[in-house]
């Protein structure tokens, strides 16, 4: 991990203080990074994916170091300010104590924006890094949207999305493209149908919900640097993913009670047994809703 480190902190240092500039004087880009678990090399089960997990620590670092790659390969193309956003599990995965200093991390929940919290117009592209497809995928590993355990599917004016398709819209929404994903094949080819043609970085090939043919961690941190820089080097190629407005979001659930429950709120509409529907103006109220759907609990202290 060592020449990771040595090489970003070696590029924020050479910038000086007013950060990086083309040969034009022009300021870098502004890039913001998403990361998610699921889509790590070799991660295939719940083995390596929760703190009960007997490999969770080696694959915390595998998390990390893959972070990393996407960080060096931004400040390599000249990223001026670089905020990464940890957005698995309880969003306290990465090990921050090897990021560059002037890197700034995201952690824990409940947050706004909740994968994407701190993005902002300000930013000139989206890196998604370790993602994995949607529950509406028969093909993915660790395929979910959101929660695996309660949801089966999510719907933006009546297309289905997976978490990277959703975080796109919350980015396109400040309008800022996204132009690289991590994860397996399966969630680059489902993504790019809704978002464009962004970069993308196999380190898996899904096999099935539980299995996959890997590439070596070493193969996966350079193979995810390359499709960094190629993204940030067409950068103004990128058109943000936008949803139309109003957005109409259709939340479907395993279970009756949840259904039940919010359909008492008049701003609900309950479109079946296991289906809710919810009419938000933007993708920021979209966001709001499907947080509070995810994160209430009226037992939550403190």
């Amino acid at each position: 991990m060592r020449s990771f480190l040595v090489v970003a902190v070696m590029c924020g240092v050479m910038a000086g203080a007013g950060g990086p500039t083309d040969a034009a004087g022009e300021a870098g880009p502004k890039v913001y990074i998403s990361v998610d678990m699921e889509g790590t090399v070799g991660a295939v089960t719940a083995d390596q994916l929760g703190p009960q997990g007997f490999e969770y620590g080696r694959f915390r670092e595998f998390m990390t170091r893959e972070a990393l790659a996407a960080v060096e390969a931004a400040k390599q193309a000249g990223a001026v300010e670089i905020l990464v956003g940890d957005s698995h599990g309880n969003g306290e995965n990465l090990l921050i104590e090897h990021f560059p200093p002037d890197v700034r991390i995201v952690r824990s929940w409940p947050r706004r924006l909740a994968m994407m919290a701190g993005i902002d117009d300000s930013f000139d592209a989206v890196i998604f890094i370790g993602y994995h497809s949607s529950t509406d995928n028969s093909k993915g590993v660790r395929a979910h949207t959101f929660s695996s355990a309660r949801l089966t599917s999510v719907k933006l004016n009546g297309t289905a999305v997976s978490e990277g398709a959703f975080n796109a819209a919350i980015a396109g929404h400040f309008g800022v493209p996204v132009v690289m994903i991590s994860g397996d094949n399966e969630v680059i080819a489902e993504v790019r149908a809704l978002v464009g043609d962004v970069e993308g970085a196999a380190v898996k090939k899904a096999l099935g919900f539980h299995s996959a043919e890997t590439l070596t961690p070493d193969a996966a941190y350079a193979l995810i640097g390359e499709r960094v820089a190629a993204a940030l080097a067409r950068v103004e190629e990128f058109r943000p993913y936008r949803v139309e407005s109003p957005i109409e979001l259709e939340v479907s659930f395993k279970h009756y009670r949840p259904v039940e429950v919010l359909g008492y709120l008049r701003v609900v509409e309950r479109v079946d047994s296991h289906t809710i529907r919810f009419r938000g103006e933007d993708m920021l109220e979209v966001s709001d809703f499907m947080n509070f759907v995810l994160n209430y609990d009226s037992n939550a202290q403190p």
